[in-house]
């Protein structure tokens, strides 16, 4: 018996068929499992999982027959659904399971006592959970469980993670607070808001000085995808293998320099944002406000010179445009 016979018998419905949940709803049905999923009506996602071969229904309807609910839309569409279309239909003792836990750690979401409430995600994007699937691997996922009505939530968890693969390669037990807290830290200091900064702020530099943007482009954005790769194929030590041994002096001399104990103490005022829940009360009202501040820093981005030079260099990269990568990982020595 497998982990995934946990589930041999439910019905689980996936709401959402975006990035995740097209890639769970496909890898829990190649794995045996019946899936059904949720969807407003007329929209191009309830086509496209339609002509993908699964029965579509309104969430609610997916939800009053289902004994493990996914719920895998946006964060702020979130609580509306539950309010709407799970928590008057969802059975005593079925499971609802989450990918982020924003909205139940947040408490914007307040699941009834009588059910299960889980959390799995996939540490990486929806298309490559479902490519390592296709090739018989799978992506390491983070599983908890926060309520566990029927005493079986934790079972019903790793059978949700083995069925989408995550079984595959590595389950890591955490909890929401921690995969909240951690996510959103990451995003906002290193992965999206720290890295953009530092690419913006290096193009800025340069230009200032007087080189050309089309070469500070190159150097602080373009080329940051070759490092990016080596640190996702093999951390520090596999970047230090394939730069140059002048890369590598700049790194231990001008690194700190840049990202400094200050930097460090920003980094920890992010965090303790995110930690009491001022960036979550933050966000939540500036959706509901309709995103005025969000569309303004967007748009700031957007029509940021880095971008209007980065457009057209991008244009004259056919393998960009045609969606192919560049290869995984430069020859020695980069730098």
């Amino acid at each position: 018996m497998t982990t995934t016979d946990t589930l041999a018998k439910a019905r689980i419905a996936v709401l959402g068929y975006g990035s995740q949940g097209r890639a769970h709803a496909l890898n829990l049905r190649d794995s045996g499992l019946d899936v059904v999923v949720g969807l407003r009506k007329g929209g191009p996602s309830w086509e496209r999982a339609h002509a993908e071969g699964f029965h579509v229904a309104e969430p609610a309807d997916a939800v009053r027959d289902a004994d493990l609910i996914a719920v895998l839309t946006p964060d702020m569409v979130q609580p509306s659904l539950y309010r709407e279309a799970i928590e008057p239909n969802i059975k005593p003792g079925a499971a609802l399971l989450f990918a982020h836990g924003f909205n139940v750690h947040f408490k914007q979401i307040q699941p009834r006592h009588d059910i299960d409430v889980v959390l799995v995600a996939p540490k990486g994007p929806g298309a490559l959970v479902r490519r390592e699937y296709e090739i018989g691997r799978g992506v390491p996922c983070l599983f908890a469980v926060y309520q566990d009505s029927s005493g079986h939530a934790e079972a019903k968890a790793k059978a949700y993670a083995d069925g989408i693969g995550g079984g595959r390669a590595m389950l890591i037990e955490t909890d929401f607070k921690e995969e909240t807290e951690t996510d959103l830290f990451g995003e906002q200091a290193v992965l999206c808001g720290g890295a953009s900064e530092l690419v913006i702020k290096g193009f800025e530099t340069l230009v200032e000085a007087g080189y050309k943007p089309e070469i500070a482009y190159y150097e602080v954005m373009h080329e940051l995808k070759l490092i990016v790769d080596l640190f996702y194929e093999g951390g520090l030590k596999r970047m230090l293998e394939f730069v140059s041994e002048t890369a590598q002096y700049g790194d231990y001399v001008s690194g700190p320099r840049v990202i400094d104990d200050s930097t460090k103490q920003r980094m920890k005022a992010v965090l303790t944002d995110i930690q009491d829940g001022t960036f979550a009360r933050n966000w939540i009202a500036e959706h509901q406000a309709g995103l005025p501040n969000y569309q303004r820093l967007k748009q700031a981005d957007l029509d940021h010179p880095i971008e209007q030079v980065g457009s057209k260099l991008r244009a004259r990269m056919p393998w960009l445009n045609a969606g192919q990568a560049a290869p995984a990982a430069p020859l020695k020595k980069v730098g």
